[in-house]
C-alpha cells in the first residue's frame, strides 16, 4: 500500500512538472527556454562527436572523404546516351556495341535512383544513434560512453516525457473536438474548433522535441485554397498545422487514428473517405471541388507524391489534386537528418514502430517554405500544372526532382512504361544508322 501511495505520488508531481513547464506553456504558444537550452547542449554534444570521429579516422578511405549528393555507392557516368552511340554508324555489328547498354543496365541493378529515395538516407558522420554511417565503426571509449549516456537519456527520460506528452496532446485533441462539435455552425465554433486543434498540436510537437522554422508567413495558405507539400513523414501534417489548421483529406481508419478522425470532423470540415469511395476519382473529385468553392472553409491540405520519400527528393505529383481548380499554395518541408531520421520507411516499419524510433530520437529539426500561390495557366493541363509546382518545391527545399511514380515502392513498372523505353532506345539506334 505505501509503495502504491509513493508511486501515486511519483506520478502526480511527474504530471505536474509536466503540465507546468511544458504543456500550458506551448498551449499558449510561449518557451520557457528548456528546448532551446537541450538544443545547444545537443548540439555541443554532436560537434564534439564529430571531432572526435574525424580525430580516431588516422587513415580515412577515399571513399570515406567523399560526401555524393545522392548518397551513391557507384560512381556513374552521365554522358548522354545519345553521345555514347553517336559513333555506331557502321552497319556490322560488333561485341563492344553493348557495352553501353550492359553498364546502364549494371548501374540501376546496383543502384537505381528510385529504390534508394524509400532508404534512410546516409549521414556524413555519426549522430550517436543507432542508425550511422556504414564507414564509421567503433572509435574511442569515451564516444562508446558519451553514447552509452545518450541512450539512457533517449529511453529513460526522453521517451516517457514524450510518451505523456504525446497521450495528453491526443486525448486533448479528442475531448476538445467533441466538445467543439455539439456547438451549431458559426463562426464561435469555427474559431473554438482552430483553437483546439493549434493547440493540440502545438502539444504533439513538443512531444518530438521539434524545432522548427517557418519561412515567408505572408505566403501562408488561405481559406478555400489547397495547400500542397512533399512528403517525408506522417508527421508532416502536425508540423504544419503547428503554425496553421488545415482541412485534411484521407481514407478512414480504424483503432485509435479513427477515434480522432470521427472527433475532429465533428469541429472542422476534414474529408474523410472510405475504402470504396477513395477508389472512385470523380467522387472525390467532386468532394473536393465542393470544398474549395466555400471560400470560408480552411485550406485543403494534401501530399500528392502519395507516399513517403526519404527528404533527399520529390517524386511525381499525381494530377487528381490540380484537377480541382482554385488556387494552389506551395509548402516545402526539409528536415535536417542530424538530429533524427523523420522518414518513413513504411514497407519496412509499421508505424508503432516508426514512432518509437522518432520518439527516441533526439529532436526532430526542420524548415519550411511557404510559397508564393500558383494558379494553372491557361492552355495549361493538370500534368504539367502538376510538374511546375513539384519543380518549384523541389528548388525550394534544396530536394533533388524526380519525374517517378511513387507508387513504385510498392508497385512493379508498369510494362507499357518499359515497351516505351525500348522503343526509345530503337528509334535513337535507327537515327544514328546503327540498325537498316
Amino acid at each position: 500500500e505505501d509503495v502504491g501511495c509513493a508511486l501515486a505520488r511519483v506520478g502526480a508531481a511527474w504530471l505536474a512538472l509536466v503540465l507546468a513547464l511544458i504543456v500550458v506553456p506551448s498551449a499558449l504558444g510561449i518557451s520557457l527556454g528548456i528546448s532551446e537550452a537541450y538544443m545547444w547542449v545537443l548540439v555541443k554534444t554532436l560537434e564534439w562527436a564529430t571531432i572526435r570521429i574525424e580525430k580516431g579516422v588516422k587513415k580515412p578511405r577515399p571513399q570515406m572523404l567523399k560526401t555524393p549528393a545522392a548518397n551513391g555507392i557507384i560512381e556513374r557516368d552521365e554522358t548522354p546516351m545519345e553521345k555514347e552511340i553517336a559513333r555506331l554508324h557502321r552497319v556490322d555489328f560488333e561485341f563492344s556495341d553493348i557495352f553501353y547498354f550492359c553498364r546502364k543496365g549494371f548501374e540501376a541493378i546496383v543502384e537505381d535512383e528510385v529504390t534508394q529515395r524509400f532508404s534512410s538516407e546516409e549521414l556524413v558522420s555519426w549522430n550517436l544513434l543507432t542508425r550511422t554511417n556504414v564507414n564509421f565503426h567503433y572509435i574511442s571509449l569515451r564516444l562508446t560512453v558519451v553514447w552509452v549516456i545518450g541512450v539512457i537519456v533517449r529511453y529513460c527520460f526522453l521517451l516517457p516525457l514524450r510518451f505523456t506528452l504525446a497521450a495528453i496532446g491526443i486525448t486533448s485533441m479528442i475531448v476538445g473536438t467533441t466538445m467543439v462539435g455539439q456547438l451549431p455552425n458559426s463562426s464561435v465554433k469555427n474559431y473554438l474548433s482552430e483553437v483546439v486543434h493549434l493547440t493540440c498540436s502545438r502539444i504533439l510537437v513538443r512531444a518530438l522535441s521539434g524545432t522548427i522554422r517557418y519561412h515567408n508567413k505572408e505566403n501562408k495558405p488561405q481559406k478555400g485554397g489547397i495547400c500542397v507539400a512533399n512528403h517525408t513523414s506522417p508527421i508532416d501534417a502536425i508540423i504544419l498545422t503547428n503554425d496553421g489548421c488545415y482541412a485534411m483529406v484521407g481514407q478512414v481508419h480504424g483503432g485509435l487514428m479513427g477515434v480522432i478522425q470521427r472527433a475532429t470532423v465533428k469541429a472542422c470540415p476534414h474529408v474523410w473517405f472510405e475504402r470504396s469511395e477513395i477508389k472512385d476519382r470523380h467522387l472525390v473529385t467532386k468532394r473536393l471541388r465542393e470544398h474549395v468553392a466555400d471560400k470560408s472553409k480552411l485550406p485543403i491540405l494534401i501530399f500528392p507524391e502519395g507516399t513517403c520519400i526519404n527528404n533527399t527528393s520529390v517524386m511525381m505529383f499525381k494530377k487528381g489534386s490540380f484537377e480541382i481548380g482554385g488556387t494552389i499554395y506551395p509548402v516545402a518541408i526539409k528536415y535536417d537528418p542530424q538530429f533524427g531520421d523523420a522518414f518513413w520507411n513504411s514497407s519496412k516499419y509499421n508505424i508503432v514502430s516508426y514512432l518509437l524510433r522518432i520518439m527516441t530520437s533526439w529532436a526532430i529539426v526542420c524548415n519550411v517554405w511557404y510559397m508564393p500561390p500558383m494558379v494553372r495557366k491557361e492552355g495549361e493541363d493538370a500534368v504539367q500544372f502538376a510538374n511546375r509546382v513539384r519543380s518549384a518545391i523541389a528548388r525550394q527545399g534544396g530536394l533533388t526532382e524526380l519525374p517517378w511514380d511513387g507508387g513504385l515502392k510498392r508497385a512493379k513498372v508498369k510494362d507499357t512504361f518499359k515497351e516505351e523505353q525500348q522503343k526509345n532506345y530503337s528509334k535513337m539506334l535507327v537515327r544514328n544508322g546503327s540498325i537498316g
